[in-house]
């Protein structure tokens, strides 16, 4: 094939065009008599809807206790209920050609659904019989509880769950935020009488919002869970406790040993701040160019640069009462301080040089963009204005959020690394194979080592 000539290469892409104004559908926000908080939006592109059923409570309300009751609630609530049994249950969604699952994090729990347009009154009755009638079965019960042991086994020989477990715990030292996981004995001790208690206590229509999305007419839809939510009976509910978080302290390295490990889970961070704080787009921002965007400042220095390892990260994380920034990476045993020196370089960097504009413009297009391919789906959209409304959001928010990043400065950006790339107070949290690593460890503070269940080693 004979070469292009020099004006048809790539040197010679004409430039992104502006922006496409987002359109923003019609928005519903009702309230109805017993405390249901409703959104709604309509979405004509495909005879769907998606819905989820969210509840302002998730394992964190009761993880001084028992951990993980939560989630593991929000599980059984999908294997029956009064009027059916699991198998009913299934039998139904594929009558309805529906999609239905639930779960919990730790501030929220949720049942989450999807369906056709035509069964969605029959669906919004099954999430209104699973929010108020769920059964808890023992046979169940007792199969849930053995695959979530299960699964804990797993995450106890994963290098990345036992890196997450010990950097939350050391941010947030008792706090509910501190646990993201309940132990084997935990789980063996749990009881179906503690669920119906956290289900009786938490699932009440005045502690959830609903948020659909879909092709359907608000006026039809509010009717139909009016007729589904209508009677639920509403109850009070208490907020997660916020005790006291542990002082900060100066930077120091933990070690998680896990025998004949290949590689090494690095992880390091510090406590920051909520989507509500007025600096959350700020750092988001300067996050997206440190280390949260694959063209970011630290996939071109350990990846493409070092090749210390394929998909290094950062992140800011916003839980409801306090949040906290993120790195990580997984390496090979021998480059485990250099990746740790060039992540400390490049937070530095941040933290004393304004960033170009040419950089970030690219950041910023970049976050404006990827939230706008988030609000081309249903799903995207209902993840959108659920956020919004569960954070108590201004209304105008997802509206002008673009704007609002399109207006952020070099000043700001160095604002929010300065403040939130806290380099002197980042704990640094390092799980493999201690005999290959615990030398390199050492260049960084000396080492607090664990084992892969969590306990204190000398």
């Amino acid at each position: 094939m004979a070469s292009l000539p020099h004006s048809e290469t790539h040197s010679s892409v004409p430039p992104l065009t502006a922006a496409r104004p987002v359109i923003w559908p019609l928005r519903v926000h009702r309230t109805l008599s017993n405390g249901l908080e409703v959104v709604l939006v309509e979405s004509h592109t495909i005879p769907k809807f998606t819905g989820e059923l969210f509840f302002r409570s998730g394992n964190a309300v009761a993880a001084a206790k028992t951990p993980g009751l939560g989630d593991m609630t929000a599980t059984m609530v999908r294997t029956g209920t009064t009027a059916r049994t699991s198998r009913q249950i299934e039998e139904d969604l594929r009558r309805m050609g529906a999609d239905l699952s639930s779960g919990a994090g730790a501030d929220t729990s949720a049942i989450s659904f999807a369906g056709l347009v035509d069964f969605s009154n029959d669906l919004l009755k099954l999430v209104s019989e699973l929010a108020q009638k769920a059964s808890f079965p023992a046979d169940e019960f007792e199969r849930e509880r053995r695959q979530l042991v299960e699964g804990l086994r797993i995450g106890r020989t994963t290098p990345g769950f036992l890196a997450s477990e010990r950097l939350r715990r050391v941010l947030f030292g008792a706090h509910p935020y501190g646990t993201i996981s309940p132990t084997e004995a935990q789980v063996m001790g749990y009881r179906i009488e503690q669920l119906k208690e956290y289900y009786e206590h938490y699932y009440r229509p005045g502690n959830a919002l609903l948020v659909m999305v879909g092709d359907f007419a608000p006026s039809e839809m509010l009717a139909q869970i009016e007729q589904a939510f209508g009677s639920w009976a509403p109850g009070p509910v208490e907020d997660a406790p916020n005790p006291a978080l542990p002082e900060a302290r100066e930077r120091h390295v933990y070690l998680v040993h896990l025998p004949g490990s290949v590689q090494t889970q690095i992880v390091l961070g510090n406590r920051a701040i909520t989507r509500k704080h007025p600096d959350w787009l700020r750092l988001t921002l300067a996050n997206s160019i440190y280390g949260g965007a694959f063209n970011s400042r630290l996939v071109m220095n350990i990846r493409e640069q070092k090749g210390y390892t394929y998909s290094p990260r950062s992140a800011a994380h916003p839980l409801r009462q306090h949040g906290y920034f993120s790195v990580g990476a997984a390496v090979r045993n021998d480059v485990v301080a250099a990746t740790l020196t060039e992540m400390f370089y490049e937070i530095d960097l941040m933290r004393s040089t304004p960033v170009g504009e040419e950089e970030l413009d690219d950041a910023r297009n970049y976050l404006t963009g990827v939230f706008s391919l988030g609000l081309a789906t249903q799903d995207g959209l209902a993840g959108q204005l659920a956020t919004s409304t569960l954070e108590r959001l201004p209304e105008d928010y997802l509206e002008t959020y673009r704007e609002r990043v399109l207006k952020l400065t070099p000043a700001d950006v160095l604002d929010a690394a300065r403040k939130y790339f806290d380099s002197a107070h980042a704990q640094i949290v390092i799980v493999g194979d201690r005999a290959q690593i615990e030398s390199q460890a050492a260049q960084f503070g000396t080492p607090e080592f664990y084992d892969a269940q969590g306990n204190r080693c000398e």
